[in-house]
């Protein structure tokens, strides 16, 4: 499955992964804290979406995460 990580405010996106351990990377979103090069960010809120692409349905989760 993609997984975006998006800063809540400027909507920039920080990462994108494709991973099969989704619930994972989702309790280790919801931690202390996440960082990346550009800096440390606090889990906001999550979206779990499904769209149609060449006739296969898709998911992608999308993380939402601000600057600490």
């Amino acid at each position: 499955m993609n997984v975006f990580f998006i800063e809540t405010i400027s909507g920039t996106e920080l990462l994108h992964i494709v991973s099969h351990d989704v619930a994972g990377i989702l309790a280790a979103a919801q931690g202390e804290s996440v960082t990346f090069p550009v800096g440390h960010f606090k889990y906001e809120f999550h979206n779990l979406d499904f769209y149609e692409e060449n006739g296969q349905i898709q998911q992608e989760l999308v993380i939402y995460v601000s600057k600490i």
